[in-house]
């Protein structure tokens, strides 16, 4: 384990750059943007989850003296802007045309002189429904009587979007054949919400005279935005600036296009003026993209004596009324196939098969790397349900079948290379923070004095960094990353990239990654991010991709720079450039250490009227498309102690030890702040979060009154460590840590949680467990937490 501020980036803990402006008030946000003349739009959303539109009648809004215009589903029908591409080759509707497919949906759109009146223009809309069955169980989708939604779609009879599956069948049914203890279990990862502080929003401002479209937008990947901008609206992509400002928190909820951003283009083309749509806390909740809500069943097999031989997992996957997951094209079902752990497995398997319901679309990577979250969540509630069935401690059946370091790089049963790793020693450091012995100890006592106290582990192993251009794109774009540097003559330097930060401390990190390289002051490092114009392409910030691919990209661009300076030095020192080594900061003459010059000095140089080689430009610049070679794969060790009153059914979260390990750490502050984040999370997707419906698809958790988050009063002190094992696919050897609490957090909580009611019997309860699902766990019996039914 290596001290806080001891890593290989230089400059350690660090203060945030971007922090001088967030904590006076300075930052500058969609909703900060004013420009003259603009207008203020609002949305007229279904109350129904499935209805036949009979009629729209506008006439009343259209005559409201603040109203500048009113856009139907009909009216981009007629320009062909009804129907917009997803992120998976899905169509969606702008605008309803035909019917709405979920409570929320999008009908008509008012743009007016400000926001109240756009609001209340829309009860001056009439719209006629004919009111249609709604499929809201995923796991009735496919019934033969089940009402089909996309019914737009040519020959789409069912609610079918895919199958995909992964791993070797024949060997994982032969493992299970062979297996002396075999453990089945259904587990379900409800509907959650990313939530963030800051709504969805737009600014559009079409110039009428030059043809530009500059759009001010909550995104988390501008340039992807704009790309989807010129494939939806015709307008040529270098007629388009999307500026991505400061971002209030994103968690994958602002990586696609909504149908609010493309009607307010569309009205400002109408009017000519710039237009706002900002959207409230209820309309964020409801009908932005989710996450999870993946119906799962699990079985694992083992040997009599503990040796996990193989896991199989068939899973239903609620999509939504349209299909706009975030993530790779080849991998629909994201990168669940990583449900294999951290364990060495005989064989694997699973097949996931894609539904329509009549909910709000997504699937979105909310801080857990496209599925990943899903996939350890299943694997370590198996793990711990066959510990109980084979009577063993969690933790010796977990250290009995971890991966060993001389197995890396390891390549698992669903085809994942597992970069780098020392696995046993990252659990045995959390057990030793944690005093786990004691603990049990503290817990057998406890249950004799009939207190309630659980103790719950979980292992992960993340999949991040996407990815490698062969293997991966979004809409046929690759996701390779930009990366501009430029050293200015007196030695300070731009960088320019192309992810989007949402509170990651970009502007700190990449300046760090920067000086490190060239052995200048991260102070003197300016990052630029966020405004198509200004920045180099790239397909955002989502997945923990930023470190492993963009902070890829910085590290190679800025050592292309010092190879260059080297050659500037060459010719200043007038050696040969084979003759040169480099130490931080400047490059010198071998054996003598006196003869050498500074960057800031070849900076200089490199401006000036100095005679370079032939064939070599001046200036001290560089440009770098970064293509991963594969993924990079964080890993982590957690430990979590509850009480519960059994009474009530509250869980109290009392400890959290969480060892993270994501190799080299640029910024070990940032490092933290991103754990205890992702800790929070979890222990709200474990204890309180849910997005559920009631039959009629009503959505009952379209407020912070109805959603809950967890506060400091939730949460624990937290209580962290960790190991260093670089990655050999990255050029600093860092493999990102923005997602991976969110991903090891929640089965530790429900481990704990089941853990200390092992003496009632329940072995298993869906989250969250709220104080009535963990009463009715007691009673004998569960609730289904996703529906209110």
């Amino acid at each position: 384990m290596t001290a806080l501020d001891e890593t290989p980036a230089g400059f350690g803990s660090m203060r945030r750059k971007e922090d001088a402006r967030f904590i006076r008030g300075r930052g500058t946000y969609v909703d900060d943007v004013k420009l003259p003349g603009m207008l203020h739009a609002a949305v007229l959303r279904s109350p129904f989850a499935h209805a036949r539109i009979v009629s729209i009648d506008t006439t009343g809004a259209e005559a409201h003296p603040k109203v500048k215009a009113v856009i139907t589903g009909a009216m981009l029908e007629g320009l062909g802007l009804a129907w917009m591409p997803t992120l998976s080759y899905d169509t969606q509707a702008v605008l309803a045309t035909d019917k709405v497919r979920f409570q929320g949906q999008e009908v008509a759109f008012v743009v007016a002189e400000d926001r109240y009146a756009a609001r209340d223009a829309l009860a001056l809309i009439d719209v006629e429904y004919e009111p249609l069955p709604a499929v809201i169980d995923a796991r009735r989708a496919l019934d033969e009587d089940a009402p089909v939604i996309r019914d737009d779609k040519e020959n789409q009879t069912d609610n079918h979007i895919f199958d995909w599956e992964a791993g070797d069948q024949a060997a994982a049914d032969e493992a299970f054949d062979s297996a002396d203890v075999v453990v089945q279990q259904d587990i379900l990862y409800p509907r959650v919400h990313p939530a963030p502080l800051e709504t969805c929003g737009t600014v559009a401002d079409m110039d009428p005279v030059t043809g530009k479209l500059t759009v001010w937008s909550t995104t988390q990947a501008p340039h992807a935005h704009r790309t989807l901008y010129a494939m939806v609206a015709g307008i040529p992509e270098h007629k388009i600036r999307i500026i991505s400002p400061d971002i209030g928190g994103g968690f994958g909820n602002k990586v696609g296009i909504y149908p609010g951003y493309v009607c307010a283009v569309v009205g400002s083309i109408l009017t000519g003026k710039p237009v706002k749509w900002m959207e409230d806390r209820s309309e964020n909740l409801m009908t932005t993209s989710f996450a999870r809500d993946y119906h799962m069943r699990g079985e694992i097999a083992s040997t009599s004596d503990g040796k996990i031989l193989a896991v199989r997992v068939r899973v239903i996957a609620d999509h939504g009324a349209f299909n706009g997951t975030a993530q790779p094209t080849n991998f629909p079902a994201g990168f669940f196939h990583v449900f294999t752990g951290s364990y060495d497995l005989r064989a694997a398997y699973c097949e996931v098969i894609g539904v329509y319901t009549n909910k709000a679309p997504g699937g979105v990577a909310y801080a857990c790397s496209f599925r990943v979250t899903e996939a350890a969540y299943l694997v370590e509630r198996m793990v711990d349900l066959l510990a109980r069935e084979l009577d063993v401690d969690p933790a010796e059946l977990r250290l009995r079948n971890l991966l060993r370091p001389e197995q890396f790089p390891y390549t698992c049963p669903t085809g994942w290379e597992y970069d780098s790793g020392d696995y046993p020693r990252a659990l045995r450091l959390a057990m030793d923070l944690a005093g786990y012995e004691e603990l049990r100890a503290e817990q057998a006592a406890k249950r004799e004095r009939g207190e309630h106290m659980g103790i719950g582990i979980s292992f992960f192993t993340e999949a991040v960094g996407a990815g490698p251009r062969r293997h991966m794109d979004i809409l046929g774009l690759g996701m390779a990353d930009g990366a501009e540097l430029r050293v200015h003559p007196t030695g300070k330097a731009v960088l320019r990239i192309s992810v989007q930060s949402q509170g990651q401390g970009h502007e700190t990190t990449f300046a760090q990654i920067v000086a490190e390289e060239l052995g200048i002051s991260p102070d003197d490092v300016e990052v630029v991010h966020g405004d198509t114009d200004q920045t180099p392409f790239g397909l955002g910030t989502y997945g923990s991709r930023s470190t492993p691919v963009s902070g890829a990209a910085t590290a190679v661009v800025a050592r292309k720079v010092r190879d260059r300076a080297k050659i500037v030095a060459s010719a200043m020192l007038e050696v040969s450039p084979d003759d040169l080594e480099w130490e931080k900061g400047r490059w010198f003459v071998r054996g003598d250490q006196t003869a050498g010059k500074t960057m800031a000095e070849i900076a200089l140089a490199a401006h000036s009227n100095l005679e370079l080689p032939e064939g070599v430009e001046g200036h001290l610049d560089a440009t770098c498309v970064y293509n991963p070679p594969n993924l990079t794969f964080p890993f982590g060790a957690y430990i979590c102690v509850v009480d519960v009153d059994t009474g009530t059914g509250q869980v109290k979260v009392r400890r959290f030890i969480a060892v993270d390990d994501c190799g080299v750490r640029i910024n070990p502050m940032i490092v933290e702040g991103q754990v205890h984040g992702g800790l929070a999370d979890g222990i709200g997707m474990a204890l309180m979060e849910v997005i559920a419906f009631d039959t009629d698809g009503n959505c009952l958790g379209g407020s912070f009154m109805d959603y809950l988050l967890p506060t400091s009063m939730e949460c624990p002190s937290w209580e962290l460590g960790e190991t260093v094992t670089p990655s050999p696919h990255h050029p600093i050897g860092a493999k990102g840590v923005g997602e991976s609490a969110t991903v090891g957090s929640p089965a530790a909580v429900v481990n704990a949680v089941m853990d200390a009611l092992k003496p009632f019997g329940v072995k298993h309860a869906d989250m969250p467990l709220t104080p009535a699902a963990v009463w009715s766990a007691i009673q004998g019996r569960p609730l289904r937490t996703d529906l209110a039914i």
